[in-house]
């Protein structure tokens, strides 16, 4: 294997090659390799040439599995977490260098910005989101344990770790830099070290990325790689341990899904795949109206951002049968004001060349087929459009991948070519429905769909569409008024929310928010004693060992310190307080209702309260019983608990009379430090018991607590 520095690629003769960034080093093949030509989507002067031939692919798989899943498993998930806030950082200076690059791909300025700021947007999310929402550790709980034995000795749960193995990205050219962000981003907070595979025709913009993050300094050895160019025998190198992430045509994936190592090896695999997605005008969105306005935006947006070439982009317009002319004319008249074709780096452009040569081959032929089945083009030209060039003029241009939008009509829109044929570019098709339920089984003709958005300002008819067009779909946008000016658009997945789709679309999932990261685990039911359990998982389980201070007839000991003595460097998980019982008296019941308001009639009118079949007379306020307990079990001086900030999954379960007593039992039993702060938090456990230890009230207190014990050391 050849390496090299982080500066300028190796050339041979006048285009580079793109290199490769493997085993922790960029690598080349050899001089005399001719590989193939990448070229200038606008001009198409040829900018490199990638090739892998000579790379050693079972060596890079196992780099990663070695070397890239022992250094991320020194982190925790906060602390990957952590870094993707760095890393966006970093890349977020710099994202002008990236531009400059984008540029060649036919990408405008905002089309840039979609791809790279939202690449660099998932790092920022994702980072948020995992450090918000998971564990400061490698063992992700799911869900409470189940009791598999009478007397609570055996129990079962489940838990998150790592897969074991490499997550590998096979990713299309529309989004070089994004497409590699969204899916590196769970990944790496997972623990899971990437190979990243990106497509030829943009590969150049995908490396000068992965060259910025390994400049950076800040991401783990072997927690990412590159390889530039052919990958056909990566699979052979993957098992069970391993999955594989795809986005492309279905026909690359049913190729890649049919591998050996996918069907019966055990490799994980998830795709995103061809997608007709549709959008929907509701019967109420007449011209003239905001939602009618809205829809003709966003479809002219979908058709122009990336010039359409977006997995998400509205391919089917479908509005009420009578209304298709008012909506061609409408489309048509905000293209011809707003959609100028050009050089990217030309004043005004607002759509740019498709990625490559061979991709306008593929897009105007897929456009021919689909007129000889029926449709009629309504706005544009197959033919090669004036644009607007680097230097501003206005020609035609050789070699440059641009294309007119066009907008098709159909007479029959039954059509199977309008439904089942997709011109991957800046092109869509206008379909009338009689009724909600015509437009409902006309949508889901796509056959599975990545979104759909329904345009409506009326309640039933969001409702309706919406339910009828779910289970088709992965996303559903609905868009009216409100959300004309806020929403984030209807192909613009983002990473808070599942972005995939059923049947065409491919059936995988990816982003989701923390629902990314665990799918790059492993979910495993674990079975065994309480103390075992919490030891594997770091969290008390109910029934294991505690040290409990306070009232010794509950368990507490006078040896132990309260647990609110104790900062985050001492405090420990079991570690708890024990109080003694306080009786609850009919006055004290009367007088909370009074200084609240609450004077509901089981703790105000006795008469009223024995006719009610769930309690016993007059009972306290459960809210009076979780004020007492925190008068119960708190340590009143300051200390390293600096705030109480909530309560989670409150019950109440047995009524409280008056003359009864109560009792509470605080453990500690979640301890999450944050990296970057100098305090923490703390789930305790609490019970509340009455005078016959039946349970009256069972909830997770939440607490901020320091490190060390600093802001109050030498209070006396």
């Amino acid at each position: 294997m050849t390496t090299q520095t982080a500066a300028a690629p190796e050339t041979t003769g006048a285009a580079p090659i793109v290199p490769s960034y493997v085993r922790d080093a960029w690598w080349t093949p050899a001089d005399d390799v001719a590989g193939t030509e990448v070229r200038d989507a606008n001009t198409g002067e040829v900018l490199a040439r990638v090739s892998t031939e000579g790379l050693d692919l079972p060596a890079v798989v196992e780099h990663a599995r070695t070397v890239g899943q022992r250094e991320l498993s020194r982190l925790t998930l906060h602390e990957r977490a952590l870094k993707l806030k760095e890393l966006a950082q970093f890349l977020n200076a710099r994202r002008e260098e990236l531009y400059a690059i984008s540029y060649r791909t036919g990408a405008t300025k905002i089309d840039s910005m979609v791809d790279i700021d939202g690449g660099i947007g998932v790092l920022f999310t994702f980072s948020s989101k995992g450090r918000r929402e998971l564990p400061n550790s490698n063992v992700i709980l799911d869900g409470p344990a189940e009791t598999l034995s009478r007397d609570g000795s055996f129990l079962g749960t489940h838990v998150y770790t790592p897969i074991p193995g490499v997550a590998v990205q096979i990713n299309a050219f529309n989004f070089p830099v994004w497409g590699m962000l969204e899916k590196f981003a769970p990944a790496f907070i997972a623990g899971v070290p990437t190979i990243v595979k990106p497509a030829t025709p943009t590969g150049h913009l995908t490396e000068a990325c992965v060259r910025l993050m390994v400049e950076s300094g800040i991401l783990p050895a072997g927690s990412l790689q590159l390889v530039s160019g052919s990958a056909r025998e990566l699979l052979d190198a993957l098992d069970y341990r391993d999955m594989v992430s795809f986005t492309g045509s279905a026909e690359t994936a049913d190729r890649l899904k049919s591998h050996a190592n996918v069907v019966s090896g055990g490799v994980r695999f998830t795709s995103e795949t061809d997608s007709l997605n549709a959008a929907i005008l509701g019967p109420d969105a007449e011209p003239g109206t905001p939602e009618f306005d809205a829809f003709v935006k966003a479809v002219v947006t979908e058709m122009t951002v990336k010039a359409g070439q977006k997995c998400t982009a509205i391919r089917r317009t479908i509005v009420p049968r009578g209304r298709e002319q008012a909506v061609v004319e409408a489309i048509s008249a905000r293209l011809a004001q707003r959609a100028v074709v050009g050089d990217p780096r030309a004043e005004g452009v607002t759509m740019g060349a498709l990625a490559s040569l061979e991709q306008l081959r593929d897009v105007r032929g897929a456009v021919e087929s689909m007129l000889a089945a029926g449709g009629e083009l309504a706005y544009g030209t197959l033919d090669a459009p004036v644009v607007r060039t680097a230097d501003g003029t206005e020609s035609t241009v050789d070699g440059g991948a641009f294309m007119s939008p066009l907008l098709l009509t159909w007479d029959d829109v039954e059509a199977e070519a309008v439904h089942s044929r997709e011109a991957f570019g800046p092109v869509s098709s206008v379909l009338g429905y009689a009724d909600l339920d015509d437009a409902v089984r006309l949508a889901a003709r796509g056959s599975g769909s990545l979104v759909a958005t329904v345009c409506t300002d009326d309640p039933d008819a969001a409702r309706r569409l919406t339910l009828g067009i779910a289970g088709h779909h992965g996303r559903v946008h609905i868009l009216n008024r409100e959300t004309a000016k806020s929403s984030t658009g209807h192909g613009s997945p983002v990473p808070h929310l599942v972005h995939g789709g059923p049947g065409r679309a491919g059936g995988g999932e990816e982003l989701g928010g923390v629902r990314a990261v665990k799918h790059h685990m492993q979910r495993t039911a674990v079975q065994g004693s309480p103390n075992l359990l919490t030891a594997v998982t770091g969290v008390w389980h109910t029934g294991a060992d505690r040290r409990l201070a306070g009232a010794e007839e509950f368990g507490g000991s006078a040896e132990n310190t309260h647990p609110f003595r104790k900062s985050l460097a001492e405090l420990r998980v079991g570690d708890g307080f024990a109080s003694g019982l306080r009786t609850v008296a009919l006055e004290d019941i009367l007088d909370f209702a009074e200084r609240t308001g609450d004077t509901f009639y089981a703790h105000t009118d006795a008469a009223a309260a024995e006719a009610n079949p769930f309690f016993p007379g007059q009972v306290a306020h459960g809210y009076l019983l979780v004020s007492w307990a925190a008068g119960l079990f708190v340590e009143p001086a300051p200390g390293p608990v600096l705030a109480n900030y909530g309560l989670e999954n409150l019950r109440f379960i047995t009524p409280v009379a008056a003359g009864d007593s109560v009792r509470v039992t605080l453990t500690a039993k979640r301890i999450t430090p944050r990296v970057t702060d100098e305090y923490g938090e703390v789930a305790w456990d609490a019970v509340l018991h009455n005078q016959d230890d039946e349970i009256v009230a069972t909830y997770d207190v939440l607490t901020l607590v320091e490190k060390e014990n600093t802001t109050y050391k030498n209070w006396v």
